[in-house]
């Protein structure tokens, strides 16, 4: 019988646990943990609310995107619509419906969890979760403000395919575009489409959440 592969939680023992920085929203934890030769090792890593992000995908299998600058990389990027959880134990759909509606104003009727990732494991406990959103529309009445980084986001609709196709060329490379595109791709290619993908309550044990 085949070995399931699949991730399993688990915990090594701490001794000790500090911040050196503590931001609004991120900061930074530095843990001594006990590895299993009974050596004790310092690990500093980001500590991160999590994020939602969205693959909303128009009836021509066209993909929402927008184009933002991003300081610690000096690109703008194109990317899906994201955000932060800012709320603990805030709904993910609720707050991926919220980031749809500021960056791109547009809704969406239907709700599916695209996939589940740890952006930067090895350094962060960012967790992030891809819902597909389809059956779009513009939503009524005046747009979001934005502002900073936001203010001068272009919106655009670009085929799937595309998107795929620029992943592989090394062209794009943000991590939710990059994932989401071909984990989209891959559920289109496997026959169940996206009626096969989890439920948008899905249980996500990384950020756990109260369903509405």
């Amino acid at each position: 019988m085949a070995t399931r592969i699949s991730d399993t939680p688990e915990e090594w023992e701490v001794t000790a646990t500090s911040t050196p920085f503590q931001g609004n929203k991120t900061g930074v934890r530095t843990d001594q943990v006990v590895m299993p030769d009974g050596s004790v090792v310092g690990r500093d890593y980001q500590t991160h609310p999590g994020s939602v992000a969205i693959l909303a995908l128009d009836e021509q299998d066209r993909v929402l995107v927008v184009n933002q600058y991003r300081h610690p990389v000096r690109e703008k990027l194109w990317e899906i619509p994201a955000g932060l959880l800012d709320v603990p134990g805030e709904n993910p759909l609720a707050a991926a419906e919220r980031e749809l509606y500021e960056e791109a104003h547009t809704k969406a009727e239907d709700w599916r969890v695209l996939v589940d990732v740890y952006t930067t494991p090895g350094g962060s406990d960012e967790a992030v979760r891809v819902f597909l959103a389809r059956q779009l529309s513009d939503v009524e009445g005046e747009r979001f403000e934005v502002s900073e980084e936001e203010a001068d986001m272009e919106v655009a609709r670009v085929p799937l395919e595309e998107l795929v196709r620029g992943a592989l060329a090394g062209e794009l490379h943000n991590n939710c575009l990059v994932v989401g595109c071909l984990a989209l791709s891959a559920a289109l290619a496997s026959g169940g489409g996206p009626g096969a993908l989890r439920a948008a309550q899905a249980p996500w044990p990384a950020r756990p959440f109260e369903a509405r």
